[in-house]
């Protein structure tokens, strides 16, 4: 078993290295020139665009609103908390700038690849949309084979990233603080996903609507209060941040140090999996929205990545800063890391800071598992058909139960590898369509001229 998790570690390196991180961040980059800085110019249309009413000739199955929380259910996980914290334990603060950064640029992606999602989308069997890398790869580009290779990574994240993973934490956080028995927990949380799964995007969509926005108030409010205690830190906190982003960081107490590249890595990478740009997976939930325009749509998902990353990973980022755990050790000798430092970092500031943070981890890892079953079963569905779902819901349920109880190291290698492969061909999508993008995002601009609306856009 060691052998086989130092060859899924090497291998799970292997593909998040520098060449995957420099293409994340490069397309960010390249899809924010040729669109002109959408995600700046456009972003309180696109906020504004979140809450508005579904036109007339709107079709799909949920609202922007209720896509957008879908999105975000699955990208705001574990890695706000968990991801945040070992990333600072690596690449120290500077790397949270680094996570500013890719998260900026990654909106551009995120609004190009929800953009695709909506313009290639098609209607199954069953009167639902089915969209995502797999449509747009296979109707844009007609490259099938690399659309089944990306859907056929997506079902086996799906079981891993969204579902084992996120399970275990969920049951680790109920035992640890609430002293739940691993199977019972299995067998409660694989009750609550089956009830909501098994009704499909509709109900994953109403759930995501309701359970996402209380949850991010619940932790950011809980943050900023915490901040806000320690409010003589927080220049030295910001200055800590962006002098390391480009000098590295000293080591001090049990903190070994870190140079600019290991907070550049650390930062794009954590990026990543916070907000899920370039990924392409999460949309899918953006081809089930209700939707006149594909640009529209694309405008809306791209705000998630200002919510997910630059807010309530920033939330997590500053707690730890002022609260000054970096580097400190725990009462077993160890380097405070991963949950434990975030646990460490609310306590330090507020009662029962361990139970907000254990709380803050159920209900991000639960929002993941629900929107993560959506996304895999279309790629099932886009694999073996319509007949497959239900199977689908069902297995997936029922994998919840012993992923509570078992301990996946293995399978969260497995899921972390998966999920930097199916980025591979999402991005050379997005760059071969990207003159697509652009022109449905002209199209769109100019259809508002020609009607005599305007748009809240800073001229360039």
């Amino acid at each position: 078993m060691q052998q086989l998790d130092f060859n899924l570690l090497t291998i799970r390196d292997m593909v998040w290295g520098i060449p995957l991180l420099a293409l994340l961040l490069g397309t960010g980059v390249f899809l924010t020139f040729i669109l002109k800085g959408v995600q700046f110019r456009y972003l309180w249309f696109a906020i504004k665009q979140v809450f508005a009413k579904e036109g007339e000739t709107a079709q799909g199955d949920i609202s922007h609103f209720e896509a957008l929380m879908t999105s975000l259910a699955g990208a705001i996980g574990t890695g706000t908390i968990v991801g945040v914290s070992t990333g600072i334990a690596i690449g120290g603060m500077g790397s949270l700038f680094w996570m500013w950064v890719t998260a900026l640029v990654g909106m551009a992606t995120k609004y190009a690849e929800s953009l695709l999602a909506v313009k290639y989308r098609q209607m199954d069997d069953r009167g639902e949309m089915i969209g995502g890398p797999m449509q747009y790869i296979e109707q844009g580009l007609g490259w099938k084979w690399m659309a089944v290779i990306f859907a056929f990574l997506g079902c086996i994240a799906a079981i891993g990233t969204g579902n084992l993973v996120q399970v275990n934490s969920i049951s680790d956080a109920l035992q640890t603080f609430y002293h739940a028995n691993p199977w019972v927990n299995g067998v409660i949380i694989s009750v609550l996903t089956g009830l909501v799964i098994l009704g499909g995007i509709r109900s994953i969509g109403q759930v995501a609507g309701v359970l996402v926005p209380i949850m991010a108030t619940f932790y950011i409010g809980i943050g900023l209060v915490i901040v806000i205690m320690n409010y003589e830190k927080i220049p030295a906190a910001f200055a800590l941040i962006f002098n390391s982003a480009f000098n590295g960081q000293a080591a001090a107490g049990g903190f070994l140090g870190a140079s600019v590249m290991a907070a550049l890595q650390t930062g794009v990478s954590r990026s990543v999996f916070s907000n899920e740009a370039g990924l392409g997976i999460s949309t899918i939930a953006a081809a089930a929205a209700k939707t006149d325009s594909p640009a529209r749509q694309g405008m809306v998902i791209m705000t998630g990545g200002l919510l997910s990353t630059v807010i309530v990973c920033t939330i997590t980022g500053l707690v730890l800063a002022v609260t000054g755990v970096q580097g400190k050790i725990d009462e077993n000798g160890e380097v405070l890391n991963g949950v434990t430092m975030a646990i460490q970092a609310f306590n330090t500031s507020i009662y029962g800071g361990d139970y907000v943070v254990a709380t803050g981890l159920i209900l991000f890892a639960f929002s993941t598992v629900i929107a993560w079953a959506y996304y895999g079963e279309k790629c099932c569905e886009y694999i073996f058909g319509s007949r497959s779902v239900m199977p689908y819901r069902i297995i997936y349920t029922l994998l919840v139960i012993p992923g509570s109880a078992l301990k996946v190291e293995v399978v969260w290698l497995l899921a972390e590898t998966m999920n930097g492969l199916m980025a591979i061909p999402n991005l050379i999508a997005l760059i071969a369509l990207s003159g697509v993008v652009v022109a449905e995002t002209n199209l769109f601009i100019n259809l508002f001229k020609k009607e005599k609306n305007s748009l809240p856009v800073v001229e360039s």
